[in-house]
């Protein structure tokens, strides 16, 4: 596995790829890898000749509040991650190297898909995610890039810039990967305490009950956003930023769920803010 450090050296591995005729995986990751990363590796390493994972905990996309500083970095424990899967690059720049002196140029997504959810609570955070990806996306000359539902809002923001930009890539969501307990696994789990992780599981419990519910025939929005707001409440140590349900993946409000739903919820465990979502299938899956 290849450690690039630098755009020159990340732009001539892939002139070297796709010379040779070979496809680019991407996935782009800030590090602190689990399960749920290696999932969209091995989902890459499936549809694609090569792969390339990036390792950078991008600042652009953190607010001034935020946990940058102390945002997990464990570099040599991923790399013996990602050779097992294996992976054939990993790139790893420094923040300089990807915003270098006088950089001043961003990609901003406007619209109702950025000013909800994540895109309301963290100001200024797609606007990172749009720019750093944008850039990852053409350094690495990625046929497909990969990223994970439990960021499903991200997803859709990518995939509007992609089009709206006519980069040509192949955006794939990747299903969310869970620990034993239901808890969606996350870089930011390693925060909790032990008492912290157990009651965190009030996230995918209160998803679980309100599919089960849908499932049941229930459609209407309100009634199934109050059964995860009062599950959630119950849990002491939780605290909710928001629960919100869409129509997927426009994003848009709807009163009944008739077609493909994004449920989707913010909580802080403690100090730790954690997301999770699960989409409900209407009449229209989503892909």
């Amino acid at each position: 596995m290849k450690i690039l450090r630098t755009r020159k050296e990340l732009r001539e591995f892939s002139r070297e790829q796709k010379e040779a005729g070979k496809t680019i995986g991407l996935v782009p990751t800030m590090g602190a890898l689990h399960e749920g990363h290696l999932a969209l590796m091995r989902a890459a390493c499936e549809k694609c000749d090569v792969v390339i994972a990036s390792v950078f905990v991008n600042p652009v996309q953190f607010g001034p509040n935020e946990d940058y500083d102390k945002y997990p970095r464990r570099f040599a424990e991923d790399c013996r991650l990602l050779e097992g899967i294996p992976v054939d690059a990993v790139f790893h720049p420094t923040p300089e190297e990807m915003y270098p002196e006088g950089y001043c140029t961003y990609v901003q997504v406007d619209g109702s898909i950025t000013n909800k959810l994540c895109g309301a609570q963290r100001p200024g955070h797609f606007r990172g995610v749009a720019t750093v990806v944008t850039k990852l996306i053409n350094l690495a000359r990625a046929d497909e890039a990969f990223f994970g539902q439990k960021d499903a809002q991200q997803v859709v923001v990518i995939r509007r810039f992609v089009e709206d930009l006519d980069i040509n890539v192949h955006i794939r969501m990747v299903p969310i990967v869970r620990e034993e307990s239901g808890l969606a696994r996350s870089s930011r789990n390693m925060y909790l305490s032990a008492e912290e992780k157990k009651a965190a599981c009030v996230l995918s419990g209160s998803l679980r009950e309100a599919k089960e519910a849908f499932e049941k025939g229930e459609t209407d929005v309100d009634i199934l956003k109050r059964l995860v707001s009062e599950r959630i409440e119950a849990e002491p140590l939780a605290s909710i930023d928001y629960v919100e349900l869409f129509s997927f993946p426009a994003l848009q409000p709807i009163r009944k769920v008739s077609e493909t739903a994004l449920l989707a919820i913010a909580v802080k465990i403690g100090k730790t803010r954690l997301i999770d979502n699960v989409i409900l299938e209407g009449s229209q899956k989503a892909s």
